[in-house]
């Protein structure tokens, strides 16, 4: 990796966990200069503009997020284990999330809800993808018969993402665990419910 595609790298990393903890609106290039150790001529060498590091921080993040979930699902050979595995990524989210400062997804939809259009964009684009995600699963589940056909597949993969997410937000506004154990249980309870006999 060439010097200037290093740099860029250190950026959106250092950067992504900044943009989660302190959001974008309090979030400064002279942040962003801190933590990176670099000047501002040399993080505009790399970026246009703040937001630009914004939505290659947020991207980046996501994929990080995404990859706990892959080593997580990797360990499961059911659709049931699959979203269970998903959820107990986040069963620390009170002191030890997956990404330092909580869920880059949830902390993005509500702060780039009417403030940053184009990151909500991309927010709305990864809501997308982990819905039709878990959809995927569920169908999965039901194509192999471990899953009651007939199930409302969009409907029930709403549920358990945003049950995930409440846990999360709840879990880390109390810094108590218990909000997102309870999210997982229900969600295995509601799973459990439509398990071919």
């Amino acid at each position: 990796m060439r010097k200037g595609e290093q740099t860029k790298l250190r950026i959106i990393e250092k950067s992504a966990v900044l943009f989660n903890e302190k959001g974008y609106t309090g979030t400064t290039m002279q942040d962003i200069m801190d933590v990176t150790g670099l000047t501002k001529g040399a993080i505009y060498r790399s970026f246009a503009s703040k937001d630009d590091i914004a939505i290659e921080a947020f991207q980046y993040a996501g994929q990080v997020l995404w990859q706990h979930f892959s080593e997580a699902m990797a360990k499961e050979t059911t659709a049931i284990g699959k979203i269970l595995a998903m959820s107990d990524v986040y069963q620390d989210t009170a002191y030890n999330p997956p990404i330092q400062g909580g869920c880059p997804f949830l902390n993005t939809a509500v702060e780039s809800d009417h403030s940053f259009p184009v990151l909500r964009d991309h927010a709305l684009g990864a809501y997308t993808q982990m819905l039709d995600f878990i959809q995927s699963l569920l169908a999965q589940g039901v194509a192999n018969g471990e899953l009651q056909a007939g199930m409302e597949l969009e409907s029930v993969a709403s549920f358990i993402f945003s049950s995930m997410e409440g846990g999360i937000m709840a879990s880390r506004l109390t810094r108590d665990n218990r909000h997102v154990a309870y999210a997982r249980q229900n969600i295995e309870r509601l799973l459990l419910s439509y398990k071919a006999q």
